[in-house]
């Protein structure tokens, strides 16, 4: 009888635990809202559970992709390695209880999610709003595939119309007067050395570089990969925070709950209806 009694009191545990997080589930609203299901539905749609190699990225909506994945279970997450883009992913990693790895170690990459500050209709994106740019593009392009989540705000037409603090540059500390002064010759509208918020002084990248952020006027924008290649020329420029021709997939939470799926074959889904309350299939 007691034995009965201990499964049924461990039932219903199991029961009220899972009500419990069904309703933490629902409980998110508006942004963080979207975020999360944007998150949840990339990580259903691109990581496999023969994946053993994932990148994670930066930004807001990545807390919900690590989110999802340690929701696929410990069984298949026990033979992944997770490389991370900077210190914001390290940590989720390793707070989710994944493995961590490092890109020196595992060069090839079965698919990389991470935010965005900006996508375009092509699937270009502005990046590095958190001055991990160089890293991240590490990761996208060691990737089989590259995919974005992000919230209906960074979903737009053409790069620099929603993102209006300029195209990302990481410099070398040595050199960014220099390139500051080449980038106003190159038509930039008022680039600026990054500040940090909370400290003295500039803001200084994980790879103990400066940030650069440089405006650029529309009809240069219209031509993100010819631009990029024109920035990426100048000496001191480690690395530029456009994203071209790299994306395959990009996930946008829309604020009615809906998802909004763009592809690099230039299909268009809206509306898509996702329950972040039901488990992924893997676990």
């Amino acid at each position: 009888m007691a034995v009965t009694n201990s499964a049924s009191a461990a039932s219903a545990a199991n029961s009220n635990s899972s009500a419990s997080k069904s309703t933490e589930l629902a409980q998110l609203t508006g942004v963080e809202a979207a975020k999360r299901a944007a998150a949840y539905a990339a990580v259903d749609n691109h990581v496999k559970p023969n994946h053993e190699i994932i990148g994670i990225g930066s930004g807001s909506t990545v807390p919900y992709v690590v989110e999802r994945i340690a929701q696929q279970g410990a069984t298949v997450n026990a033979k992944r390695w997770f490389i991370p883009t900077g210190f914001q992913s390290r940590e989720l990693i390793i707070t989710a209880g994944l493995r961590l790895g490092d890109v020196d170690s595992f060069p090839s990459i079965d698919v990389t999610i991470d935010g965005a500050d900006e996508v375009d209709n092509a699937l270009n994106c502005i990046k590095g709003g958190g001055a991990c740019h160089l890293r991240e593009k590490v990761l996208a392009e060691a990737a089989n595939e590259f995919v974005v989540v992000a919230d209906y705000r960074k979903n737009g037409s053409q790069l620099g119309t929603k993102w209006l603090q300029g195209v990302p540059i990481e410099v070398a500390p040595f050199a960014y007067a220099k390139v500051l002064q080449n980038l106003n010759k190159m038509g930039a509208e008022k680039p600026v050395l990054r500040m940090g918020k909370a400290k003295a002084g500039p803001v200084v990248t994980d790879n103990s570089n400066f940030c650069i952020d440089a405006p650029f006027p529309e009809a240069q924008m219209k031509d993100p990969s010819d631009l990029l290649k024109r920035i990426k020329l100048l000496t001191g420029v480690l690395e530029v925070g456009l994203f071209c021709n790299i994306t395959k997939s990009a996930y946008f939470g829309n604020d009615d709950g809906t998802i909004t799926i763009k592809t690099a074959d230039g299909k268009v889904q809206e509306g898509v209806h996702f329950d972040v309350t039901k488990p992924p299939a893997t676990a």
